[in-house]
């Protein structure tokens, strides 16, 4: 026996590596801390796709492609021509029979030809029953009845008379109507209701010549007939009404010679009433030189209805951020078998998202989970990292034990450089269920199953991040900067400093909260104002309810305070700022300075205003002002809050 390996064809390689979840979410970490807001990074990720896998703006772009070139591709009314050209072809043949003829009978005959008809239908009509003189004009004109016929067949069933020699054969024609008179029979019944899953089975054993490549189910067969008649009808309707009326005597006159006129208007009444949500009507202009026969025309018109409702379907999942919406069926017929396989792609990468915990659906959305903000936050924490110099990057790394070293009950997984003492049971406990999944038959320990003790190796803090929200911070480009640190900075306190308090609060014309989990949707105000003492008001509340620890207020912004809290509380606006804007904020000043918690103050930008007005504030408070330049806030302000917490010790 011998083995022969070549490359996979069968669709996606049922050897490769699941989709990394934890990259696909680093990549919308990167779109988020760009400022993009959650639901704008997860559809930008979909549209663009991954790992050299096409997102949803490639197919669409394929779609329209696609589409062009189908438009392009033909004239509808190829077959009339087809036929007046072999028509034409086999009155000349004939004419030339009968011209050297001196009889009276000849004579006849040509009145007769030259009285045919201009319209197809009507000359296939009168000349069927016409005895041809000439060989080659009655073989011609056999060839176009068996074109039409072929055509009309073959338009609502693919390719279904090419195993037929001559559409003339009693025996085929036969075949034809008992499969046709079978297919309506199933075809009403389940359209009563009734079940015939079992019909179908047996139909297609006993027409199986005709249907090589049946479907699996009697939906899909449906699904495929139905597509083609409604393409066919929409044909129809995009012909001028002239083209509209010729050509359907000419079907009418090729089904009649069939005798298949009454079963091919029971079928079509079926699969309307089967299927009305398909686009039964419309107009499809096309163009192109080539003529189009009635499959052709019919294989493009049903390939066209696909695509426009792939763009559909394309479109709302980009909206909604949700590939369920898209049939996976249809995007291969349009666009082929890659398509399919970068749509399973960027379908399983969401699926993996999901399944590995870092996106939830709350009913109404996907959001990213708790674990995902983690692993955003730690994207931040590193980008804010390597944009320290060598000097300052070591006051980053904290691993000492501090001077309490009290046990908090709580432990975490070991990291390279941890002194905290070993928490040898949680360890233990770790290795002994990698055991068990590993199905070991003795217990090892390995580095990943060490635990340590958390400590009270720090003073607790209670830190209020306070963060411009407004236009401005999106008009001098310094917003995408502002986001990536507040994420930052909750990744440090909530791993580092996880015993201390961090509270972000964003102020525009108004402030707010931010809880964590909405960090990273996070995005700068269209309002206008800077409401700095209302976002201070906040800070002082949330300062109060930790009187015991050790206090921080920092505070980022590019403009002098442009609005105050009203009693009812309302945010009021004035530009430029109003006396009664800048007396409300210093009095909150004043009362972080009595509550003795000095404001680190982070200025962007070059505000003349600003510097004065903070600097002011900073000898007020007896905190101090950080002039910081551009690509460098992040670095000053998680340097200023470590600097802060080790002063506490």
């Amino acid at each position: 026996m011998t083995f022969r390996y070549g490359t996979f064809h069968g669709g996606p390689d049922p050897l490769a590596a699941l989709p990394d979840a934890g990259a696909g979410v680093d990549d919308l970490a990167e779109r988020i801390l760009g400022g993009q807001s959650v639901s704008e990074a997860l559809r930008e990720l979909l549209r663009e796709g991954l790992d050299a896998r096409r997102g949803l703006q490639d197919l669409a772009r394929e779609s329209r492609r696609r589409r062009r070139e189908l438009e392009r591709s033909g004239r509808l009314d190829g077959l009339l021509d087809d036929l007046r050209d072999l028509l034409e072809t086999a009155l000349d043949a004939e004419r030339a029979t009968l011209f050297p003829d001196p009889s009276d009978d000849a004579r006849f005959r040509e009145a007769v030809l030259d009285n045919v008809p201009d319209d197809v239908g009507r000359a296939v009509q009168e000349l069927s029953t016409y005895d041809w003189r000439s060989d080659d004009a009655r073989a011609t004109f056999d060839a176009l009845k068996d074109r039409l016929q072929r055509d009309v067949v073959d338009q609502q069933f693919r390719d279904l008379t090419h195993g037929i020699d001559s559409m003339s054969s009693p025996e085929s024609r036969q075949a034809l109507k008992e499969m046709m008179a079978d297919l309506n029979a199933m075809l009403d019944k389940h359209r009563r209701g009734e079940d015939a899953t079992d019909d179908y089975h047996d139909f297609i054993d006993r027409h199986r010549a005709f249907f090589p490549d049946a479907p699996e189910t009697l939906a899909e067969f449906i699904d495929d007939l139905a597509r083609r008649a409604a393409a066919m009808h929409r044909m129809m309707h995009s012909l001028t009404p002239e083209q509209r009326a010729e050509l359907q005597a000419a079907m009418d006159q090729a089904l009649e010679d069939l005798d298949l006129q009454a079963e091919m208007t029971a079928l079509q009444e079926n699969l309307m009433s089967l299927r009305p949500e398909f686009s039964w009507s419309g107009r499809q202009p096309m163009s192109g030189e080539d003529r189009l026969g009635l499959p052709q025309a019919t294989d493009a018109l049903a390939e066209l209805a696909d695509l426009e409702a792939l763009d559909a379907a394309l479109g709302d999942a980009y909206a909604s951020a949700d590939l369920d919406g898209i049939d996976e069926a249809a995007v291969e017929r349009a666009l082929g078998r890659s398509a399919r396989d970068d749509l399973e792609a960027l379908r399983s990468l969401q699926r993996e998202l999901e399944l590995q915990g870092y996106l939830v659906d709350d009913g109404q959305s996907l959001q990213l989970s708790p674990k995902a903000i983690r692993r955003i936050g730690q994207t931040a924490l590193r980008t804010v990292f390597e944009s320290l110099d060598g000097a300052t990057r070591g006051n980053h790394e904290i691993h000492r034990a501090g001077a309490a070293g009290e046990l908090t009950g709580t432990s975490r997984a070991w990291s390279f450089g941890d002194e905290q003492p070993v928490d040898v049971v949680g360890t233990l406990r770790n290795a002994m269920s990698r055991q068990l999944i590993d199905g070991r038959d003795r217990m090892t320990l390995a580095a990943d199953d060490f635990a340590v003790h958390e400590t009270e190796t720090r003073t607790r803090a209670a830190v209020a991040l306070l963060i411009d929200q407004s236009f401005s911070m999106v008009a001098n480009d310094t917003w995408r900067e502002a986001k990536t640190m507040a994420l930052a900075l909750h990744a440090l306190a909530s791993t580092a400093y996880p015993l201390d308090a961090l509270q972000v609060i964003s102020f525009a014309n108004v402030a707010r909260v931010v809880p964590p989990h909405d960090l990273p949707n996070l995005e700068a105000s269209y309002v206008q104002g800077t409401n700095l003492h209302h976002a201070l008001l906040l800070a002082g509340a949330f300062l109060d309810r930790h009187a015991g620890s050790q206090r921080i207020v920092m505070v980022v912004t590019d403009g002098e305070p442009t609005a105050h809290l009203l009693p009812g509380g309302e945010g009021w606006f004035t530009w430029p700022p109003s006396p009664e804007t800048i007396s409300e904020t210093v009095a909150q000043v004043d009362r972080m300075t009595r509550r003795r918690v000095p404001i680190s103050w982070f200025r962007l930008g070059e505000d003349p205003g600003l510097e004065r007005f903070l600097d002011d504030m900073a000898r007020r408070n007896g905190g101090r002002v950080l002039g910081v330049s551009r690509g460098r806030l992040g670095d000053y302000l998680v340097s200023d809050y470590v600097r802060a917490r080790r002063s506490a010790r």
